[in-house]
């Protein structure tokens, strides 16, 4: 894919949840960079810490990202992944959506630390990003939907 949507709205004074990043890609491994760099300029551009801006959201979204081609959409590249975010009452609020059929949060989250986990190579996703976000949620809106929160610092 050449192009990306990436549609950019003005903030809602409001209150209410706008979504100043809206970006629609197929499932597509390589298009995740691509993706975290627009995500990660515009979280720069909102004077959040740096340690924010280029570890804890790359991380989690890159995460998030790949869990919903991998897992949600299980690599159909006629399925897609949303990413919106926003800034609303002082946090970063980033979403991927993806079309599958969702997943116990807190059943698919393990410690990789623990010696029992050392081996397993699934689950360290869902570690990290609860690592890195003040709160990470999925429900379901039409299709599976991950909610990483971070408080602007």
């Amino acid at each position: 894919m050449s192009e990306l949507n990436d549609r950019v709205a003005p903030d809602d004074s409001s209150g209410a949840m706008g979504f100043p990043i809206d970006v629609t890609i197929p499932s597509d491994l390589t298009l995740i960079e691509r993706v975290v760099s627009i995500v990660s300029r515009h979280c720069a551009e909102l004077s959040l810490s740096a340690r924010v801006c280029n570890m804890s959201v790359p991380v989690a979204l890159t995460e998030a990202m790949s869990n919903a081609i991998l897992y949600g959409n299980r690599e159909d590249r006629s399925k897609t992944v949303r990413v919106r975010a926003a800034v609303k009452n002082g946090e970063l609020v980033l979403e991927v959506a993806d079309q599958g059929t969702g997943f116990d949060l807190d059943a698919c989250t393990i410690d990789p630390t623990s010696p029992e986990n050392l081996d397993r190579e699934d689950g360290r996703g869902l570690f990290l990003m609860r690592s890195l976000m003040d709160r990470v949620e999925r429900f379901s809106d039409g299709g599976n939907v991950v909610r990483l929160t971070v408080r602007h610092t």
